[in-house]
């Protein structure tokens, strides 16, 4: 039999390649240089046992002391771009007092550092991780620490705007609030569907009086905002399960997607919420400046599909609310591919459907994959003689992905670049150590020794050809 034709996928110009990460992940020196405690660091000293083998964000990457050497690996992995988050509790380490210059000092470095290195430092201003002394005001339930945000992002902008032209707003930011306040993965764990709705709301708001700053002052550059954009699929084309797959999207997606890139919540989430008795305090003038101040850019973070149904069995009315008392999970799908690591969907089609979304929806938004990858437990396991992980996993899974994003190129989607996560084995929240999923791996017994996996030498070719064959 003929060897199947192989087809060369080619990706344009000045694509952008990289990967991602974030300040509380990576960069370690938790408790050095004047940076002030956030959640992760509060609660680690609370509940070590709620990590996983007792690991908590002091145990990082170690960026902090090895950006040098990390950034010079990053370039020849052959990142042209790298998406870090300032830690806003060690620039301002009670939340929305003085600048510690030691941080300015440090972020500057770490930017200017991969300018030379021709690595474009695609800036996410928060990624999680609430200043403690914020938190204790309420963290995005309140109005007061929206303002200490607005005050954090423009000392950011002023003090690193003549290094950095890519500026994000949050990254994910309905994870804290599902974390925070509906199934207590983030400190504080509470269950609380009307602060789950005033964070959102708030969050949203932050994010539009930061564009509304940026763009006040003239800074050079975007500013945009990363969204976790996991579709929602039906069980079938039955009404009930397409109105659940909908509110689930309205929920998961849209109540943020929709405010950011068009200025204006779904109507269908204002109505259910009316409905409920769940609407957020909204003061005189912020639909008008949330609809005068969307994003430029959109990353999308992709990893997993959501499938959903119609509810099974009605809810129960004395319960707390939640947003799943209007549909069920179903993942009882025949022959679906797992990756059974973190329990996770594999589904290469759900990258492309959302740059279709995103193209017929959403006006064909400037948009870039701003993180997809995948996570795998021992990975000592695929070690080869000479010491490196032979993770040809992932690079099926990046290269399946991949064909679906130069598919939604081709159709006409604004699609500017692929950034993994992540350049490096990072800590990872809860999980800590658990999975890895960098390009690099990361000895923790052997002083954070760094070594190229195969995926790192694949996705160095995949950027030098900017593209690849399969």
């Amino acid at each position: 039999m003929r060897e199947m034709e192989k087809k060369f996928y080619q990706f344009p110009k000045d694509f952008w390649w990289g990967s991602a990460s974030s300040a509380t992940q990576m960069e370690g020196g938790a408790h050095e240089g004047g940076k002030g405690e956030n959640i992760w660091d509060h609660w680690f000293k609370e509940e070590p046992n709620r990590f996983f083998n007792g690991v908590g964000p002091e145990n990082t990457s170690d960026f902090y002391h090895q950006y040098l050497e990390d950034i010079k690996l990053m370039k020849e992995l052959g990142h042209n771009s790298f998406r870090p988050s300032i830690s806003w509790s060690r620039l301002i380490p009670d939340g929305d007092g003085e600048v510690n210059q030691e941080a300015v000092d440090f972020y500057r470095n770490v930017f200017q550092t991969m300018l030379d290195n021709d690595v474009e430092p695609f800036v996410n201003l928060y990624h999680f991780d609430m200043p403690i002394a914020m938190q204790n005001k309420g963290g995005w339930t309140s109005r007061d620490v929206v303002n200490a945000y607005v005050r954090y992002a423009t000392i950011c902008f002023e003090q690193f705007g003549d290094l950095v032209k890519k500026w994000f707003t949050h990254n994910e930011p309905v994870v804290p609030v599902e974390g925070q306040y509906l199934y207590g993965f983030h400190y504080p764990g509470e269950l609380d569907f009307q602060k789950a709705v005033q964070a959102g709301f708030n969050a949203v708001l932050a994010g539009a009086k930061a564009v509304q700053a940026f763009k006040a002052d003239g800074y050079e550059g975007e500013i945009g905002v990363i969204l976790n954009l996991t579709p929602s699929y039906p069980r079938s084309q039955h009404p009930a399960d397409l109105k659940a797959a909908h509110i689930a999207d309205l929920f998961f997606n849209r109540s943020f997607l929709d405010p950011f890139v068009k200025g204006e919540f779904p109507q269908d989430l204002i109505e259910l919420l009316k409905e409920e008795g769940f609407m957020p305090i909204v003061e005189e003038g912020d639909l008008e400046l949330i609809k005068n101040n969307t994003v430029d850019l959109l990353g999308i973070n992709y990893y997993q599909p959501r499938r959903i149904k119609a509810k099974e069995h009605l809810p129960n009315p004395h319960a707390p609310f939640m947003p799943d008392r209007f549909f069920d999970y179903f993942n009882e799908m025949h022959g679906r591919k797992m990756n059974p690591y973190r329990g996770w969907e594999i589904y290469e089609k759900g990258i492309y459907d959302i740059l279709v979304n995103v193209r017929e929806n959403y006006g064909n938004i400037p948009c870039f994959i701003s993180e997809n990858g995948m996570g795998v437990e021992n990975e000592e396991r695929f070690l080869n003689e000479n010491g490196q992980i032979q993770d040809d996993y992932r690079i099926e899974f990046y290269k399946e992905h991949l064909k679906w994003v130069h598919k939604a190129l081709e159709e006409g989607t604004n699609v500017k670049g692929f950034q993994c996560w992540t350049f490096i084995d990072n800590w990872s929240w809860l999980n800590a150590y658990k999975n890895r999923y960098g390009l690099v791996s990361l000895d923790l017994n052997n002083n954070f020794k760094r070594t190229i996996k195969k995926s790192g030498e694949w996705y160095r070719e995949l950027s030098h050809n900017n593209g690849f064959e399969d």
